[in-house]
């Protein structure tokens, strides 16, 4: 990927500048890898952790509340899991070009959405107009 300028932490896209040039989608690479190496961080800091309180806890009351506490922290790494396949996903739209661009309309994704949602495929006007489809749906 050519960058027209070096970017520094103070860079923030602009609607100045071309849509999803270079410094734009060098930004967002940045970003995305950045959230997924957090995520991959508390990922081994959470089996790390449930491989240390493998305990024999003999109260069940005391029991029974380590294993939810554990079956919370397993479906909060299942959603993170699967956010890491979103970025991934975007990370991959960054080099086929396709990144920033609703996959419904074809339209530029707002920059503050991307901003907020790095991992965002849908303008907000489509997900607004998807998330109405699916409460209709769900109601019926």
């Amino acid at each position: 990927m050519n960058i027209e300028a070096p970017i520094d932490h103070k860079y923030r896209p602009s609607d100045d500048e071309p849509f999803m040039c270079d410094r734009q989608k060098e930004y967002f690479r940045r970003k995305l890898l950045a959230w997924r190496d957090s995520i991959l961080e508390e990922s081994r800091e959470t089996v790390l952790s449930m491989q240390e309180d493998t305990q024999n806890i003999p109260d069940l009351a005391d029991r029974a509340s380590a294993e939810t506490d554990r079956a919370l922290e397993l479906r909060t790494r299942d959603r993170q899991r699967k956010l890491i396949s979103k970025i991934d996903a975007a990370l991959r739209r960054i080099e086929d070009g396709t990144y920033g661009y609703c996959e419904e309309t074809g339209e530029p994704i707002s920059l503050k959405r991307l901003d907020a949602r790095p991992i965002a495929t849908l303008s907000l006007e489509a997900q607004e107009k998807h998330e109405r489809r699916e409460k209709v749906h769900r109601d019926t």
